[in-house]
């Protein structure tokens, strides 16, 4: 049947589908009768070769594509074929295919890309043809032929040996070489890097024969010649990408590392030390950190770089002491990548390097510095964590509890300021350096008595402030995020840390029911939200013995009052923290509460969580302190979050709405707010894990954005149960998170939102505007341009509401799909720049309190520039050239539109540059002042006091984006504006 299909049926004469047909056919026989096609021998590969010739169609060619690559890969006999079957395929490479908008077929540049490129590098026989053509299209103009050329010549050497690529070298090599030195693209850079690489370690796998070349010597000696000048040239010009080639032939192999750095670094040694500017110095000792990081070294071998240890040594602690700051940065990273090489620092290495960082933890006052040193400071304890507890540990901890230098200052420790950013440091180093048991057990005591020392008033002058104390507790959350998790750091938490914390929390309250002087920091409301997340994460990661004691000893302390467990028991008896409302010092320790039974895993089983959730849901009622009342509300939505499903937990909260709802429904309740947060945190815990209970939650919520005074708040609410919670109800807390509960909420919500949009009165719209862009800015980006058709119009009504708080949560709505903006928002475009230019002075835009972070703003106005935009370009509309902003008054190119062209009242393209704003206001300006220029200088004018139109750079009224200059004139926030009439224009 293939005779007789080959030598009468000519395939490329055939239509589309008869061919498609063909290839099929042989695919089929390929995977069933592969044993008769090989059987054929190279007939079969004529037949193809012949049938193939002259494809054009991309679907039929991905099917011929594919058959070729079986043909390589499944081992058919080529034989005197094989030049033919490379020249019917190659004559595609590299491919150029764009598919057509709304393909169908769904045949994309990608797919067709890579078949060919298996088909093309799956066997060796097509080297001596495919390495040449790679070496031709290199020199092309077009980066994307280069880049696949890069990537197919990768994946073909993982497939060549020595011999298949030995004559090809030079060349090979030089156009590798010149795509790093002259590349104009980042990623062109990269791939040939990473064809140097597998290049060299194709040659790395050959076998050495005492009576044959080295050809992995040979082509790296070439690469030398190159590429070594470059490191000793007086100007450092070509240092990196030369020592980008040279690391890229290191890391291919043991062998390849072992000749490059024994030729590259005496050189670099040598430079060092000729050396005297600190930034020579600081490039030649990056250069030597990227050979350290990318030398390979094979397990239980020593390192390439040991011969070069002492001078490696020499040179980082010589870093260490010098004064320029960038010099001393690149020392600590030089540091930690010798520390992760075996043997290349010696004890006494070790001992000096930590000398060195403990001396810059405590003097330097370069905060890039300090971090630099602390992140150096815990790579090194990692791997010698003994010379830390011996020689860093004592010398922070002594420099904490000890009085300024100046003795001559009259201010107390704490408030002195480079005394308080050494604490500070060291308290960011304690943490740094405790990833191991060992050091854990020496740190987590100086920390400890660090907010020992500031409950009771310091020892001998020194003083903690409430900020060290906050710096404290967090080096403790970040200890026991990162240490190991082991037996023996579970019982370190859970034996000393917690019961600790409780305990000076606990003592701080009792004190401060009486005066208020001398209050403990410890009673501070951020110094008790910084203790919840040290708990909850401690708690988080118990094993479950030590787990349920955690959660029967916190139950009994706050129900019972049995403080048998707490260090320093000296507390009276029958404490009863959840019951002394009229103690706001005691009623504010229910967040520590939180953080011991919120965190535990789910099998781990809270003791009478009945009359636990009991008292809580009492407290969140009634207690008139926000912290309380707020915390109290979370941890029981923890705990039923986390309960089992079933009657007890439905009667449990059937009971709690109940009471909420009747507190809320009451216009005189004094205690409506706090109703208010039981109820949306309840909410959040119900809508996580899907319990059919939350309508009735969610109902309640959506009837209160009609109420006068918690309408706002309710609004505020959707946020709450659309985003995110640091300290609960997350999965690190391990709690009950279903997947895709936001689209669930959304889905099941959105018409019953705008339901009550329509039927609301006018006065309470902004708050259904508020809840709608509340919920749609936390949906996945692909659901927002899902759903903005029906939503738009009530989204840009949101930006017309006088609400700060609306219009800074509509911007953040709508930033995420105005970088690729749907149809939906293209048609109502108009709609959407008269609202965008209404806003141009608005607090969401200009304020930090009631609108957007700055950060926030900043996105905003990157994101609000498509590539193209048509608006209504008014008479005078001036863009200055970014590269002439401060050249005078006439510097920058301009644009007059008026009937120059035929293009009065059209509308022209216009450019959006990074800062929407400055555009907008540009704008705006000129609509209000047409002829006048926003540049804060005097234009030059005629005799008739007119100004003189510029010279018009552009002939036709449509410009593509390329051609236009970026908008970049400075202008100040619209808050400082004068008004219009005062520029000088």
């Amino acid at each position: 049947m293939l005779r007789s299909l080959f030598q009468d049926v000519h395939v490329q004469s055939l239509m589309l589908a008869e061919r498609a047909c063909v290839y099929n056919m042989l695919i089929n026989l390929m995977e069933t009768r592969e044993a008769e096609l090989k059987g054929l021998g190279p007939d079969f590969v004529f037949g193809f070769v012949q049938s193939m010739d002259g494809e054009r169609d991309p679907r039929n060619l991905l099917l011929a594509f594919q058959i070729a690559k079986s043909v390589v890969l499944r081992g058919y006999d080529l034989g005197k074929f094989t030049e033919e079957l490379f020249e019917v395929t190659s004559c595609y490479f590299p491919i150029d295919f764009s598919p057509p908008p709304n393909d169908p077929h769904g045949i994309t540049r990608e797919e067709l890309i890579q078949m060919l490129r298996d088909a093309l590098t799956g066997t060796p026989r097509f080297a001596e043809f495919l390495l040449p053509l790679i070496i031709e299209k290199l020199d092309s103009d077009v980066p994307s032929a280069k880049l696949d050329s890069l990537q197919t010549l990768i994946a073909g050497l993982s497939r060549y040996q020595h011999k298949d690529v030995a004559e090809f070298l030079e060349g090979l090599w030089a156009s590798l070489r010149r795509e790093v030195f002259q590349t104009s693209s980042e990623k062109i850079e990269s791939a040939g890097l990473a064809a140097l690489t597998a290049l060299t370690s194709c040659l790395s796998r050959s076998v050495l024969h005492s009576d044959a070349e080295d050809a992995l010597s040979s082509f790296l000696q070439l690469v030398l010649k190159d590429c070594k000048p470059h490191l000793s040239e007086p100007d450092l010009k070509l240092v990196w990408p030369s020592a980008k080639l040279l690391q890229a032939a290191c890391s291919a192999s043991n062998r390849a590392s072992h000749i490059v750095t024994g030729a590259a670094m005496p050189a670099l040694v040598e430079q060092y030390n000729s050396r005297a500017q600190c930034s020579h110095r600081r490039t030649l000792l990056e250069v030597v950190q990227r050979f350290v990081q990318s030398a390979k070294t094979c397990d239980n071998e020593e390192s390439v770089f040991l011969a070069f240890r002492p001078s490696l040594c020499s040179m980082v602690f010589s870093a260490l002491t010098e004064t320029d700051s960038s010099l001393r940065i690149t020392a600590t990273s030089v540091l930690a990548s010798l520390a992760q090489q075996a043997g290349l620092l010696l004890d006494s290495d070790v001992e000096l390097a930590v000398d060195h960082l403990t001396r810059l933890l405590l003097t330097e006052e370069d905060d890039k510095v300090s971090l630099a040193v602390v992140e150096c400071a815990g790579a090194l304890a990692a791997l010698h964590p003994e010379v830390f507890i011996s020689k860093m540990i004592p010398r922070l901890k002594n420099e904490m509890f000890s009085e300024p230098a100046d003795r001559g200052d009259n201010r107390v420790a704490s408030e002195t300021p480079s005394h308080h950013a050494v604490r500070r440091r060291c308290l960011s180093a304690l943490a740094a350096v405790s990833s191991r048991p060992a050091v854990v057990q020496v740190t987590t005591p100086v920390l400890l008595e660090v907010l020992s020392a500031a409950h009771t008033g310091g020892v001998g002058g020194v003083v903690f402030s409430v900020e060290e104390v906050v710096l404290a507790c967090h080096s403790l959350q970040r200890i026991a995020q990162q240490v190991e998790d082991t037996e023996e750091t579970g019982r370190c938490f859970h034996d000393v840390i917690v019961p600790r914390l409780l305990s000076l929390a606990l003592q701080a309250a009792l004190q401060g029911e009486g005066s208020p002087a001398g209050r403990s920091p410890l009673l501070e409301e951020e110094v008790l939200l910084a203790m919840v997340p040290v708990i909850s994460t401690s708690c988080s990661r118990l094993q479950p013995t030590l787990a349920g004691q955690t959660a029967s000893r916190a139950v009994s302390l706050f129900l019972d009052g049995d403080v048998s467990f707490l260090p320093g028991n000296s507390f009276p008896s029958n404490i009863q923290l959840l019951k002394q409302a009229d103690s706001w010092s005691r009623s504010q320790m229910v967040c520590l509460l939180l953080g011991c039974v919120c965190s535990l895993p789910r099998s781990v089983e809270v003791p009478r969580v009945d009359d636990l959730m009991a008292a809580l849901e009492e407290m969140s009622c009634t207690c008139s302190r926000p912290l309380a009342y707020t915390s109290a509300a979370k941890c029981f939505a923890g705990l039923a979050n986390k309960r089992p499903p079933g009657d007890s937990l439905d009667s449990l909260i059937q009971r709690t709405v109940k009471r909420v709802c009747g507190e809320l429904d009451s216009a005189s309740s004094p205690l409506r707010t706090q109703a208010f947060t039981l109820l949306i945190w309840v909410a959040k815990a119900l809508l996580l894990r899907y319990h059919p209970l939350f309508t009735t939650l969610t109902d309640k919520l959506f009837s209160l954005l009609d109420d006068a005074a918690l309408g706002p708040a309710a609004a505020d609410g959707f946020w709450l149960l659309m985003s995110d919670s640091v300290d609960i109800l997350n999965r690190g807390c391990h709690g009950d998170v279903r997947i895709m509960y936001r689209q669930r909420f959304f889905s099941e919500n959105s018409a019953k939102l705008v339901r009550g949009f329509n039927a609301a009165p006018q006065e309470k719209k902004p708050n259904y505007l508020k809840a709608l862009s509340n919920i749609v800015n936390k949906l996945p980006k692909e659901v927002q341009v899902t759903e903005l058709p029906a939503l738009l119009s009530l989204l840009l009504e949101a930006l017309l509401c006088p609400d700060p708080g609306v219009q800074a949560s509509t911007l953040s709505c709508l930033e995420p799909v105005l970088a690729d903006p749907p149809p939906a928002l293209v048609q109502q475009l108009e709609a959407l720049v008269s609202r965008l230019l209404a806003l141009t002075g608005s607090p969401a835009m200009v304020s930090e309190g009631e609108g957007l972070p700055r950060h926030e703003r900043e996105d905003l106005l990157a994101a609000l520039h498509p590539r193209r935009l048509l608006l209504p370009r008014p008479r005078g509309f001036a863009v200055s050239d970014p590269s002439s902003a401060s050249a005078g008054p006439t510097a920058g190119r301009q644009e007059e539109a008026g009937e120059e062209g035929g293009c009065e009242g059209q509308n022209r393209l216009v450019p959006v540059g990074k800062s929407w704003r400055k555009l907008i206001l540009l704008l705006k300006h000129n609509q209000s002042h047409p002829g006048r220029t926003l540049s804060g200088k005097v234009e030059p004018r005629g005799p008739d006091d007119a100004p003189r139109p510029p010279p018009h750079p552009f002939g036709s009224s449509s410009i593509p984006l390329s051609s236009l200059p970026t908008c970049s004139a400075r202008v100040p926030p619209p808050s400082s504006f004068p008004p219009y009439d005062m520029f000088l224009l």
